[in-house]
């Protein structure tokens, strides 16, 4: 287990954890090696089990079962292994070299025992464990070929019963219960390998079932149960390549549980079975979808399975039956047909489509992402006009800065926007004497004055219509150079409630506007003046040292 050092133990963990994992090194215990994997045991808040794994192409992973490594975090505890890992390098070889000696020797043991003593010795591990025997019963009643007897264990493996608090999963047990369930994936599969797939097939189809009788019962942040239902639908592929299953019915059966809530957690694509079913089989499919897709052109995964299957084809039109078929009123699915299209080399076809999507917009705006599209292809056609007709309806209907800079930036290129500007102010001083306000509560006109750098309209439209304090502290940083007089009583009055309050990112705050303050000063020829207003600041503040240690560093 080589190949990593201390800093990507740093990098994986972060600054914090790795100090904390720094201080955890004595609390590592039972550390084991083996090929490409260390595990131990690390004393907490409780005993952690502990994995590094280093794979390639993913790197150095690992696996705690504390808290915070549960959330897919590189925790503390991980750190601790890895240092530990490191400081023992030269020593792990022998370590690893023992452990696979007394692997060796278990196995020898294991061989020379009669059958008699073996049969002692699992059944001594049955009564002690539980889980062992419930594993060893279900491999016997597989190999019985009692398939109501596995049926049966496999639902009690899938029961939740075991771990379930007033009937649901919490996420601190979700993990073991999946590790539970992943046992039923395993005894499925083997019926594949042992020469019985036709059993796998019925058993994984009831384990999906099951698992989905149970999902909402769960708390499966982690994604466990997710990753169960996957290996069963992994499971369900390799019987039927090994069985080679009646074409019509499997198919069948694939629509319908694609169309149905089970496919949440298996996520079972029909194409990956087309070498199974044949053409009489994807024929199959393929009507059966077109049959759910014409009963429910809205329904979600009749649209989507009906999408997968036209693509796969390379149907474009196709495609762009299904979505038409379901238009959302802004237009959103125009583009999403119009980038099939484009896809497909068919780009007139994109752009009508397009352009039908904003005529089409009924109670409501055009989507701003078809508003761009139509733009970009406008523009890059020459019709530039084109382009600032629909940025300035797009700017009536949302009246932000940033419809304002796309207007400006449609309207530049086609050279008119001189014109457009007139217009477009216009519009924001009648929103300025209705009180519209923007996003962050100043009126959007002054916004848009200072994105344009007019700071003597800004100035003007503020002083007359009231501007917030964001609004204010830009206005005069613009202004600084030219109304240095102006700009100092800005900064004055928002420093002055800044004075009573605390926190570094207060300080910060008001470092900042001393800065500017003393840059006011000095453009009115009254240095002086800012010496005497810092000084009264810093004996009324003296108290607050990290006040005073921000000032010393900027030499205030």
């Amino acid at each position: 287990m080589g190949g990593f050092t201390e800093a990507d133990l740093r990098a994986l963990a972060g600054p914090r954890s790795f100090e904390r994992g720094q201080g955890c090194l004595d609390a590592v215990t039972g550390l084991e090696v083996g090929d490409g994997w260390i595990t131990a045991t690390v004393h907490g808040t409780d005993a952690y089990e502990v994995e590094l794994s280093l794979d390639e192409p993913e790197g150095l992973t690992g696996e705690c079962d504390c808290p915070y490594g549960m959330d897919g975090n590189f925790c503390k505890h991980l750190v601790a292994l890895g240092l530990t890992a490191l400081a023992r390098q030269e020593s792990l070889p022998r370590q690893y070299a023992r452990a696979r000696s007394r692997v060796e020797d278990l196995d020898a043991w294991l061989a020379a025992l009669s059958r008699d003593e073996l049969l002692a010795l699992v059944r001594e591990q049955i009564a002690e464990d539980r889980q062992v025997r419930h594993r060893l019963e279900l491999r016997a009643a597989s190999s019985r070929g009692d398939l109501a007897e596995v049926r049966a264990r496999i639902r009690e493996l899938l029961d939740i019963g075991r771990f379930a608090r007033y009937g649901y999963v919490e996420y601190a047990d979700a993990r073991a219960y999946s590790e539970q369930a992943s046992q039923a994936v395993s005894v499925i599969a083997a019926l594949t390998t042992t020469g019985r797939p036709a059993d796998a097939i019925s058993l994984s189809r009831d384990g999906m079932r099951m698992l989905s009788e149970v999902q909402d019962s769960i708390d499966d942040s982690d994604g466990c149960l997710g990753e169960v239902g996957a290996a069963l639908a992994e499971v369900h592929l390799d019987a039927c390549r090994a069985a080679r299953p009646d074409p019509d019915e499997t198919a069948r059966w694939l629509v319908g549980h694609g169309l149905s809530d089970l496919d949440d957690l298996t996520d079972i694509d029909p194409l990956d079975y087309e070498d199974i079913l044949g053409e009489q089989g994807m024929t199959t499919v393929r009507e059966l979808a077109l049959e759910a897709w014409r009963g429910n052109r809205t329904g979600w995964a009749e649209k989507y399975l009906m999408e997968r299957l036209a693509k796969a084809s390379g149907d474009v039109d196709a495609v762009v039956a299904v979505h038409a078929a379901d238009l959302a009123r802004d237009g959103g699915t125009h583009l999403v047909i119009a980038r099939e299209l484009d896809t497909a080399g068919r780009s007139d076809d994109a752009l009508r489509w397009a352009e039908r999507g904003i005529a089409e917009v009924s109670d409501t705006t055009p989507a701003i992402d078809l508003v761009d599209y139509l733009c970009d292809r406008y523009t890059r056609s020459d019709r530039l006009p084109d382009a600032v007709a629909l940025r300035r309806a797009h700017f009536a209907a949302h009246r932000t800065l940033a419809a304002y800079q796309q207007l400006r930036t449609a309207a530049q290129a086609a050279d008119c926007w001189q014109a457009q500007r007139e217009q477009a102010l216009a519009l924001l001083r009648a929103d300025t004497a209705q009180r519209e306000r923007g996003r962050y509560g100043g009126p959007v006109l002054i916004d848009a004055l200072l994105d344009d750098k007019d700071v003597d309209a800004a100035w003007q439209a503020a002083t007359t219509t009231g501007a917030d304090d964001r609004q204010w502290l830009v206005l005069a940083d613009q202004a600084r150079a030219i109304r240095p007089a102006d700009a100092l009583r800005v900064y004055q009055r928002l420093a002055e409630p800044l004075e009573k309050q605390t926190g570094n990112a207060v300080y910060e705050r008001l470092t900042s506007l001393l800065l500017s303050m003393r840059d006011c000063h000095r453009r009115l020829g009254a240095p002086d003046d800012f010496t005497a207003y810092l000084a009264a600041l810093r004996a009324g503040q003296k108290r607050k040292r990290n006040l005073m240690r921000l000032l010393d560093q900027h030499g205030l």
